[in-house]
């Protein structure tokens, strides 16, 4: 069985279980109906995933690899924050009447630093150092910049990756202030798993280990039945994940360069709703 399935299973089954409630409490979030969204929620929650065993896809449902990955190269390959550049519409609710969703995400990225020899951007600079010093510390991103805050449609949720290479191994950390688990946990794991397999290819590296970081893991209460039918739910082998060996620029992947194989999975989940 899919061990993502059982790391998922077993998060939130904690968070319903031992998770603290926002019942009562003034929150910022609320349903489109204007009632305020409540969640339960379990602090520090670290979730790790071995990139070398197998691909980590949930099988309770079917999350879609291409649009997954059609965002996250949204992000870190074309740095934009144009809901216009992007097939799916998850950020539509916070994007203004451009298309725009202001200094955040993909925009943060593509910001040049100055440095003794140069300029680059983030994204850049990490691309370097995996390739000419693997062996750096230092070797991460984060988008949550202070100075921005006020600009942007929406803070950013998943804000820094951290980069770390074991013999030919890289590993990486995503640091995620918030997660609404039901919308976007198996998302966000799917399409920072592609972009540790994505660097690591042009760097000459392997896929190793993925460590996701969630400060605030929650679940929506009108999430809750959902969350709760899916987990009973069968579970299957993970899917067989293929990359197309024959990219080595990072910036010539697209969303067709890889693949999934014997892929199955329960039902889709429809007409999630999302609190903003």
């Amino acid at each position: 069985m899919s061990k993502a399935d059982t790391l998922f299973v077993n998060m939130c089954s904690e968070i319903i279980s031992d998770g603290f409630s926002s019942a009562g409490q003034v929150v910022r979030p609320k349903w489109e109906d204007g009632t305020p969204a409540h969640t339960i929620k379990r602090f520090g929650v670290v979730n790790r995933y071995d990139l070398s065993e197998e691909f980590p896809a949930l099988t309770l449902r079917p999350v879609s690899l291409k649009l997954a990955v059609d965002e996250i190269l949204w992000i870190w390959q074309r740095k934009s924050n144009n809901i216009k550049d992007l097939s799916s519409h998850i950020w539509d609710s916070w994007a203004d009447e451009e298309g725009s969703i202001g200094k955040a995400y993909g925009y943060q990225l593509g910001v040049k630093y100055k440095f003794p020899g140069g300029e680059m951007d983030q994204v850049d600079n990490v691309l370097w150092q995996l390739a000419n010093t693997p062996y750096s510390r230092r070797i991460m991103t984060n988008i949550y910049n202070f100075s921005d805050l006020a600009e942007m449609g929406l803070e950013p949720c998943a804000y820094s990756m951290t980069f770390n290479v074991v013999g030919k191994k890289l590993n990486a950390i995503l640091n995620q202030r918030s997660q609404d688990i039901l919308a976007a946990n198996g998302w966000n794991v799917m399409q920072y798993a592609v972009l540790v397999y994505m660097f690591a290819q042009v760097s000459g590296l392997e896929a190793g280990e993925f460590v996701h970081v969630i400060s605030d893991a929650h679940i929506y209460d009108r999430h809750v039945p959902i969350i709760e039918e899916l987990i009973e739910r069968p579970q299957y082998p993970a899917p067989k994940f293929f990359i197309n060996e024959e990219v080595k620029d990072f910036y010539d992947f697209t969303p067709d360069d890889v693949w999934f194989e014997d892929y199955r999975t329960g039902p889709q989940v429809k007409d999630i709703e999302v609190a903003v």
